[in-house]
């Protein structure tokens, strides 16, 4: 082993032992797991299954991806077929009823429209992605506000303080 090697993994070594001992016997916990510690096993939930309704959904900020409403297990996504474009390619969505690809999914990095999706589109399941039917207490608890409540508590605010003379 090499002096820097050395060095390098006696470093990670202190700082791991430092942060560990900092962390008390409070912490530790994933909060995913509850109270039960790391290292002890826990037998996982059960995987959700994807939801089904072919209902759109409101989207939750500008500029996002338009999520998948129904299953898409045992789809082939890859460089040799794209089981999505069956349906929601332009060409195919008047046979299929299903909505068709946003045409910025056609124009290359430069701009240049195309005949065919662009590939750097080309794998859907890098950003749109299949919602999961799933409890509620399930969901790991968030304080996401999408932007039009934000706003209107902007506004609501602006109203409700009195103006100068």
């Amino acid at each position: 082993m090499t002096a820097i090697l050395r060095r390098t993994i006696a470093v990670s070594l202190v700082l791991f032992g430092t942060a560990a001992a900092a962390a008390g016997p409070t912490e530790g916990h994933d909060p995913l797991r509850g109270r039960t510690a790391v290292d002890d096993m826990t037998r996982p939930p059960s995987i959700p299954t994807a939801e089904n309704r072919d209902l759109k959904r409101t989207r939750s900020y500008a500029m996002q991806p338009p999520t998948i409403p129904h299953s898409i297990e045992n789809y082939q996504i890859d460089r040799f077929a794209n089981r999505c474009l069956m349906c929601h390619a332009r060409a195919r969505a008047g046979e299929t009823q299903a909505t068709p690809i946003s045409i910025t999914h056609y124009t290359d990095r430069d701009g240049n429209f195309l005949a065919d999706v662009a590939p750097r589109r080309y794998f859907c399941d890098t950003c749109h992605v299949v919602q999961m039917d799933i409890k509620p207490e399930v969901a790991v608890q968030n304080t996401f506000e999408d932007v039009d409540s934000v706003v209107r508590r902007s506004q609501a605010r602006a109203k409700a303080v009195p103006k100068k003379k």
